[in-house]
């Protein structure tokens, strides 16, 4: 296949075409940064990878490049734990999202609609291309709860993020209009080398590690590995199509990922973070960790998605090891 990414130099993205390039697909990588994204996929290490400079609210140049390309990966967005929500900073975290998105649908229905021969619907006689857009979204679509339990038919939540990604599969959704099959991934919290665990992990070293907030809010995580593999199989699958958690099938209270953290790394998990002190770091932003939704991916199992890692334990293990 030959894949169109938006951002491919974050930690998912990143991981996601190392795997696409060793499985030989071509991959496009759409950024802000070409100079960056040069330094993360050198041409001598990743030679099946071609850099095109995009602007992520604006039509451009770039959006005719994803008319040679069989399908689209949609993870650009601006980070939601970092820093405080600013008026200013939460529209941008919107911005980014929605319209982000509008411009990379209106660059695959443009494509799509050169592609139609003598009628304004794409038929199975002419080929679709982008035939797929996977399009990232998350587990705030559902709002919070202590004692809710969420799958891809709950309703959505009317807080700040719910609305965000209300707002973000809205405009997904809209390419279906051309005919193009549509997966919406909404990720839970992602385990690796990096991300959220590369921030939970300094403490614990120190053996200062412990619950942040109560404790008792839901961690839904998913070990990157198998949002990976979750991704290729979207882009691979015709059969696969519309919403799934991108989350481990066990997730667990905040208390017992400290814990398991902590025995995993053989230290204690003592000391808590109280809450107050992350709201005064973040502000309103603290209900990214302070704050939390029991997610179960139950579509995701339904098609076979077989994890590698669904447990914690055995996640935390293989990514400390």
């Amino acid at each position: 296949m030959k894949v169109a990414i938006t951002g491919a130099t974050g930690f998912v993205g990143s991981r996601l075409i190392q795997r696409l390039h060793k499985e030989g697909h071509k991959i496009v990588v759409l950024t802000r940064n070409t100079t960056f994204a040069q330094k993360v996929f050198p041409s001598e290490a990743f030679p099946n990878v071609e850099i095109v400079a995009y602007t992520p609210n604006a039509s451009g140049s770039w959006q005719s490049v994803i008319a040679s390309c069989d399908g689209v990966v949609n993870l650009a967005g601006e980070p939601i734990g970092e820093g405080r929500w600013t008026s200013e900073r939460k529209q941008q975290i919107f911005n980014s999202r929605k319209l982000g998105t509008q411009k990379i649908v209106e660059a695959i229905v443009s494509a799509n609609s050169k592609t139609a021969v003598a009628t304004t619907e794409v038929t199975s006689a002419t080929r679709c291309l982008p035939s797929v857009l996977i399009n990232a979204s998350a587990i705030g679509y559902y709002g919070t709860s202590e004692t809710a339990t969420f799958d891809e038919t709950s309703l959505s939540g009317n807080d700040f993020l719910a609305q965000v990604c209300q707002s973000w599969e809205a405009e997904a959704r809209k390419v279906k209009d051309a005919g193009v099959r549509l997966v919406i991934l909404r990720f839970g919290i992602v385990l690796g080398n990096g991300g959220a665990l590369g921030k939970m992990i300094p403490p614990f070293k120190l053996f200062a590690g412990g619950p942040i907030g109560s404790g008792r809010q839901w961690f839904s995580w998913i070990h990157i590995d198998d949002l990976v593999n979750l991704i290729l199989q979207a882009l691979t699958k015709p059969e696969i199509e519309d919403v799934y958690n991108a989350t481990a099938p066990n997730p667990v209270r905040m208390a017992d990922l400290s814990q398991t953290l902590g025995k995993v790394m053989n230290r204690p998990s003592w000391l808590p973070v109280p809450a107050f002190a992350i709201e005064a770091l973040l502000g309103d932003g603290a209900i990214v960790v302070l704050e939390g939704q029991q997610v179960i991916p139950k579509r995701t199992m339904q098609i076979g998605f077989e994890y590698k890692y669904p447990n914690l334990q055995s996640a935390l293990t293989q990514i400390l090891s």
